[in-house]
Order: structure tokens, then C-alpha cells, then sequence
């Protein structure tokens, strides 16, 4: 039999929570204990505006259900707006246990269309809101003794197979956020602070969806995030894909035996000539075995 995992006591902070993934993430964590700050600016599927009634709205959902949550909707679009949110919710409920950064945006621009502005856009919804918001918390959870943070990246960025033509600033600023987790795991681990991502597949409105879902429901991607964001998760570093109630925990590995950089325990060739007859050993198909157990 299976031990509860309970969040009673704990303070989260959950960014775009007030539909799809985030507010099945405030519902379910806030359903088993937690006080959940829900943060959500608003932005129209352009990424663009403010309108607080959204992310009201949603809390005041999950407050008539009994859950103890509270709405935000500061911007988030510098360090110093980060923190104000950080401090915000530090405020108001004296700790932060938990942050789930999930905000995002998705707009599509093939290779020549690219412009500044949008991709300034996308790496900071991504890239830098996460590590400001990281930031600002940080001395809180090595006061309490440690803390848990979830950073949201995406196959579309992970996996050539699933790339799309038109993705390139978003898949840039998923693949950044994944060097992000990786570094804030590796400083966070002496404080029990522990930094994971999630890459989920989830039918929102950032899909297009309007209403429930006939499929790909994020209620189906929430029961792994509660778990990164709880105390039974002790291990940072990991990407977390999740879809239709599926799980597949995964990230980069190094080889046993390398001593980096000097011997990679690789294919050693000197000419151009050489490499071009030693390609098929250097790039090696290695897909990862999948179990289809479940339980």
C-alpha cells in the first residue's frame, strides 16, 4: 500500500496557473495540502496584455472547492518584476517550498521571419523568468532547510523527431531552459534544493483547445509534477516527459570510463578523410529501452 503524499503546510508558487497545465497543477497540489500562489498575467495566445480576471477567476475556482490558494499578477518580464512576485508570495504566506515555473508561449516564424522581438519574447518566458524567479527564491528554501523547483521544457526542443518547422525561437528557449536545471540542480544539491524539468504534452489553449479535451489532458500530466515538487523527490537533473498519464524520466548521461575532456573513450581519427570512413561509428543510433509496465 501506497504512503499519502502530502503537501500540508508547504507554500508553491505556480506560474501560469490559470488554465491547462498550471491550474491542474494548483488544483491537485492544493487538493492534497499545499497553500498555492497562482500566478498568471493574463497574456492574450499572442503572449501579449494583462488581464488579472483570468488567473481571479481560477483562484476563486479552487477557493470554492475548499482548496487555500491565492491569485497574482505581477508581470514577470525582468529580474526585478521576478523577485517582486518572490517577495510577494513570501509575504503573504512566510515560505515558499515549491516553484513550478509553467508560464509560456508558443508562436510560430520560419527561419526568415525571425525577428528580435520575438525571440527576445519567447527566451524570456522560458529562459530568464525562471532564473529570476529561481533566484529570488533560492534564500528562502536554504533557510527552510531546502525546497523543490520544476522548470517546464519541451520535446518539440528535445527531440529532432518531433521538432516543427516555425519553432525555432521556442525550441531555442526550451533547450536553455534545460542548461538552466542542469547548473541550478548542481548548486542546489548541498541545500536539498532540488531543480528538475518537465517536457509535457498537454491539449491547452497554447494547443488551440477550447474546453476539455478529448485527450492529452492535463490532469494526466499533473500526478508527475506534484511528485518533483515533492519531499519523496530527492534528485535533480531529470527531464520528465509526460503524456496521457505516461512518464518517461530522461537526461544526457556521460559514458563510464571518460575522463572529460581529455578521453572520451571515443573513435580517435587525424584526417578529414579518416573521420568521413569513421562516421558510422562516431554517430550512434542509441534510442533508450522504454518499459510498458504500469502500476
Amino acid at each position: 500500500m501506497h504512503t499519502p503524499v502530502s503537501f500540508q503546510g508547504q507554500v508553491g508558487l505556480i506560474t501560469g496557473a490559470a488554465g491547462g497545465l498550471g491550474l491542474a497543477y494548483a488544483r491537485l497540489l492544493a487538493g492534497r495540502g499545499a497553500t498555492v500562489a497562482m500566478h498568471d498575467v493574463g497574456a492574450d495566445t499572442d503572449g501579449r496584455g494583462l488581464d488579472a480576471t483570468r488567473i481571479t477567476r481560477a483562484a476563486e475556482q479552487l477557493q470554492a472547492q475548499g482548496r487555500t490558494v491565492s491569485s497574482h499578477c505581477l508581470p514577470i518580464n525582468t529580474r526585478a518584476q521576478c523577485h517582486a512576485l518572490v517577495d510577494d508570495v513570501l509575504q503573504q504566506h512566510g515560505r515558499l517550498d515549491f516553484l513550478i515555473h509553467n508560464a509560456g508561449w508558443v508562436a510560430y516564424q520560419p527561419v526568415q521571419d525571425v525577428d528580435e522581438a520575438q525571440l527576445e519574447h519567447t527566451l524570456l518566458i522560458a529562459a530568464k523568468a525562471p532564473l529570476w524567479l529561481a533566484q529570488a527564491a533560492w534564500p528562502s528554501m536554504r533557510a527552510n532547510g531546502g525546497g523543490r523547483i520544476v522548470v517546464t521544457t519541451s520535446d518539440r526542443a528535445l527531440y529532432p523527431q518531433h521538432v516543427q518547422q516555425g519553432l525555432i525561437s521556442y525550441a531555442m528557449a526550451k533547450m536553455a531552459a534545460v542548461g538552466l536545471v542542469n547548473v541550478l540542480a548542481a548548486e542546489g544539491g548541498a541545500d536539498n534544493i532540488v531543480v528538475n524539468a518537465i517536457s509535457p504534452v498537454a491539449k491547452t489553449r497554447m494547443w488551440g483547445q477550447q474546453g476539455e479535451p478529448d485527450e492529452l489532458h492535463p490532469d494526466a500530466v499533473a500526478t508527475g509534477v506534484a511528485w518533483l515538487v515533492s519531499t519523496r523527490c530527492t534528485e535533480g537533473g531529470w527531464i520528465l516527459r509526460a503524456s496521457n498519464g505516461q512518464f518517461h524520466a530522461t537526461r544526457a548521461g556521460e559514458a563510464a570510463g571518460v575522463d572529460y575532456p581529455r578521453d572520451l573513450k571515443a573513435v580517435a581519427v587525424d584526417t578529414v578523410e579518416g573521420f568521413n570512413a569513421a562516421w558510422s561509428r562516431i554517430a550512434l543510433a542509441n534510442i533508450e529501452s522504454r518499459s510498458t509496465h504500469s502500476g
